[in-house]
């Protein structure tokens, strides 16, 4: 879109302009573009049950280790990152088995869409997808639990090539939809669902579905890949441009669900003070205002550095909030009762601490 300003003519608009979208925080998805990817940091994970890989994009199954994801630098044309998905095995799918990559939306980030009541506002789903495979593929818009589903479809022409893939969806006017710090709207990519987890592309539904029926199963391919960057989910019936945030914008935005205390030399983590011989507690002030108080766990060695530097063995208590919180960590030997004390870990990626408060 060109926007011209004359002083006698006033403002033009010369192209698309969706004014449904194309203010504010248009894009509902966090981490469309693959960049970030703090638990990782690039390395590939096979998930043996539901877990979090890159940013905000969640490996959902109920079919242990049939793939693995990976952030990569193939990708396509405007972006630098991608989610790769790759088969372990050729896998015949179960009627009741499913394989997904998921974004679950926090209600907060939803609630103008009305959804659950007549007011109801279409979105439209839009990405960049590639796969080895090609043919009918398929995912599924839903709420927290499943029980009000949207399967939709889109094609894939060409093997191992970029193609932009756009999926208008009316608004949901039943069910429930959560509209505060909860799970809103999980949007769901199917990399195989079974036929009794497989529903009718293009019509809301009552009923559990994790993909439309007939769609490509990618873990019944071995070593089959799947490529999906650019993914956005805005309000009104047409695609827009890509949603570019600053990279620190997008990192404070997952960080609302997950951090890890960066790499480098004695990276102080917060301060406090040595309780007593066998505790010392420690203040941290989170990167910012998490959606929940989170879940403070640490890996590799951490230590507390009073006089000396003295590792630390757990963590004996949490008292945390959304904003900040005091963690009780056990020292390996006895310090100073009284002295002030910082958390700390050396340069490698194994020593961290981390805070997840994920939907």
């Amino acid at each position: 879109m060109t926007i011209a300003i004359s002083g006698t003519t006033g403002i033009t608009l010369d192209g698309q302009f969706n004014s449904a979208s194309s203010m504010g925080f248009k894009n509902r998805i966090i981490n469309g573009g693959m960049v970030l990817d703090q638990r990782n940091a690039g390395a590939s994970v096979t998930p043996a049950s539901s877990a979090y890989t890159l940013d905000r994009w969640q490996a959902v199954l109920n079919v242990a280790s049939k793939f693995s994801v990976q952030q990569s630098s193939t990708t396509a044309t405007g972006f630098s990152k991608s989610l790769v998905a790759t088969s372990t095995s050729a896998y015949s799918i179960g009627a009741s088995e499913y394989c997904l990559l998921q974004q679950s939306i926090e209600g907060f980030n939803i609630a103008d869409l009305g959804w659950g009541t007549a007011n109801a506002q279409t979105v439209t789903l839009s990405f960049q997808v590639r796969s080895s495979l090609t043919g009918t593929f398929g995912g599924v818009l839903a709420n927290s639990n499943f029980s009000r589903c949207y399967p939709f479809t889109y094609t894939i022409s060409s093997a191992n090539t970029f193609e932009s893939k756009t999926v208008t969806i009316a608004g949901d006017t039943s069910g429930t939809w959560d509209s505060t710090n909860g799970a809103g709207i999980l949007v769901n990519f199917s990399l195989g669902s079974g036929s009794t987890v497989s529903g009718t592309a293009g019509a809301w539904a009552g009923t559990l579905y994790t993909s439309a029926t007939g769609a490509t199963s990618v873990v019944g391919t071995n070593g089959a890949t799947f490529y999906i960057t650019g993914v956005q989910l805005e309000k009104g019936s047409t695609a827009t441009s890509f949603d570019y945030r600053p990279y620190g914008t997008e990192l404070a935005l997952c960080e609302r669900y997950y951090w890890k205390s960066t790499v480098g030399t004695y990276n102080a983590i917060g301060s406090g003070v040595v309780v007593n011989s066998s505790t010392v507690s420690i203040y941290i002030k989170y990167p910012t205002t998490m959606r929940s108080a989170p879940t403070v766990s640490y890996s590799g060695t951490v230590y507390v550095l009073s006089v000396s530097s003295i590792t630390v063995t757990s963590i004996s208590a949490s008292y945390a909030g959304n904003f900040s919180g005091r963690f009780d960590f056990v020292p390996s030997s006895a310090p100073t009762t009284g002295q002030g004390s910082i958390l700390f870990t050396e340069q490698t990626g194994t020593n961290f601490v981390q805070a997840t408060a994920e939907l």
